[in-house]
């Protein structure tokens, strides 16, 4: 393996987001960031909302962690337990919940502010990542990504591989006047997601055809003693899941996924520049944790993974005041996902959100264990970024307007 491939595998980890996104905030205190003044004086005032929004959401703090599974609740009712509970095999249905996880995580790239899904069940619309998820697993109860009409609860990579725009509008009900942001992206991911499982059956069909819940038997078999690291789970997430993100950066031929440049991170090797966040990644590590629970193993080390690199949480600190740009013109202008002032805006997030843990558990009278900091994000941060966001704009929408194409956040 070449130098140059092996700095580019040391970027695919959560260690390797954390350590960058918090010399960037390094820099940012020390006014050294060409975007944004980092204020961390207003950071107490953050707190404050996600301290108020967690006890509203959560009275006794009984939080469960950030993950996709949260969003298969509606009105206290979990959508999804009835097809759990259809499969009495616990590994049958970690396989179950890896395809819809996989799938729907995928999916759950901003949806822009105009789209909603009509849920049949209960007569209301859902917007953002509640509608996403409840389109997703909508198909995935109706047998769109299986290929067998008599185990209708599976994605199969056969399936996926072939699945046309068409189709996945269809699904989410877009129209022209019911537009999803980056549809077409988000279908070339899941077309992505299937040939490269297809082509993966050493990993992703160990104990059954090719389907993206075969990395659960993956992961099963990594585990020792029945426990399996939450950082681990990452980077077979990001080796093995890699290769369906849109080519952007590669480094001695491995594509880094949601890794982007910025001039203020210099390093002495073939990274220089270089700034992992893997934002879908770790969404998706955290919502695999549940099923990975399910089937009897322990999942450990879970504060090794890092906060989100999302509109939420960025917008956030910038509604707060943490984070300032220094021309507040740019609020104004549309920004693309590689540009340096998002990934600047990304990176601060991440950092800043271990910091904004830390007083939000000091407010709350709890210690790291009791609330890690994948509770502080549900709790929450994600949650408080949404509100105070529909406080200040009409339509909710992020403080720092983004050119998306479905695939990144």
């Amino acid at each position: 393996m070449s130098a140059e491939a092996d700095a580019a595998i040391a970027l695919l980890n959560a260690e390797a987001v954390r350590i960058r996104a918090h010399r960037m905030l390094a820099l940012g205190l020390d006014g050294q960031l060409p975007h944004f003044r980092v204020e961390l004086s207003k950071l107490d005032a953050a707190a404050d909302l996600v301290v108020a929004t967690t006890r509203e959401a959560y009275p006794t703090l009984a939080i469960p962690f950030h993950s996709r599974w949260r969003h298969f609740v509606v009105r206290g009712e979990n959508r999804y337990d009835a097809i759990r509970q259809s499969q009495p095999d616990r590994f049958e249905q970690a396989r179950t919940a890896f395809d819809l996880a996989i799938v729907s995580t995928i999916l759950d790239a901003g949806a822009g502010s105009q789209w909603q899904y009509r849920d049949f069940a209960s007569g209301e619309s859902f917007a953002s990542s509640e509608g996403l998820a409840l389109a997703s697993l909508a198909m995935f109860a109706h047998c769109a990504f299986s290929s067998d009409l008599n185990e209708p609860m599976r994605a199969d990579a056969v399936v996926l591989e072939q699945l046309t725009t068409e189709q996945l509008m269809r699904g989410f009900q877009v129209s022209d006047s019911n537009p999803l942001v980056g549809i077409e992206g988000r279908c070339g991911l899941l077309r992505a997601l299937g040939k490269h499982v297809a082509a993966s059956p050493a990993v992703f069909a160990r104990d059954d055809r090719p389907r993206p819940g075969g990395l659960f038997d993956h992961l099963r078999g990594l585990s020792r003693d029945g426990i399996i690291p939450a950082p681990l789970i990452l980077s077979e997430i990001l080796h093995h899941l890699g290769p369906i993100w849109p080519s952007r950066i590669s480094l001695g031929g491995v594509a880094l996924g949601d890794c982007w440049r910025h001039p203020a991170i210099v390093t002495m090797d073939a990274t220089n520049n270089l700034v992992p966040l893997h934002k879908l990644s770790q969404w998706l590590t955290y919502s695999l944790i549940d099923p990975l629970q399910g089937a009897g193993l322990a999942v450990t080390d879970i504060e090794g993974l890092t906060g989100l690199a999302e509109y939420r949480n960025g917008g956030l600190f910038v509604d707060t005041g943490v984070l300032a740009l220094r021309d507040e013109s740019l609020a104004v202008e549309k920004h693309d996902i590689g540009s340096p002032l998002v990934v600047e805006w990304r990176a601060l997030t991440v950092a800043l959100l271990d910091q904004l843990a830390a007083v939000v558990r000091a407010k709350l009278g709890s210690t790291a264990a009791e609330l890690p900091l994948a509770k502080v994000l549900e709790g929450g941060s994600w949650a408080a970024g949404r509100k105070i966001a529909r406080a200040r704009r009409a339509d909710g929408s992020p403080p720092i307007k983004i050119a998306s194409d479905g695939t990144v956040f």
